[in-house]
């Protein structure tokens, strides 16, 4: 009978370390992925989330931008909230800050402005 009880108590045995789990080397794997998207995804996102709201914040009277919908003009009045663009034969229009895309080099618009009048 003690023959028996002992190979009990090994089967036991295994069947407990089988349900443990594999511990924290299975945990490796997910933590893995959980990083590479973090660095692939979530950082560079963060960080131009980051720079658009820097860029928004140093608006200046003049500046040239696009906005989201790809309207080119220039800065004409600031507020808190809105922004006063001059899109071409004195033409303003008012946009949210947050509808402003990028900002453009100095000279764009009135470059676009000329071909739009030579057409």
């Amino acid at each position: 009978m003690s023959f028996f009880i002992s190979d009990a108590l090994a089967v036991g045995e295994t069947v407990a370390a089988a349900v443990e789990g594999p511990g924290w080397q299975g945990l490796a794997f997910p933590l893995g992925i959980l990083f590479f998207f973090y660095i692939l995804f979530i950082r560079p996102q963060q960080k131009k989330g980051k720079d658009q709201k820097k860029m928004i914040g140093g608006l200046t009277k003049g500046a040239e931008v696009v906005t989201n919908g790809g309207m080119l003009g220039r800065v004409v009045s600031l507020d808190d909230n809105f922004v006063q663009l001059d899109v071409g034969n004195n033409t303003i229009v008012q946009i949210q800050r947050q509808a402003i895309q990028n900002l453009m080099p100095k000279g764009t618009f009135k470059v676009q402005s000329k071909r739009l009048n030579n057409s």
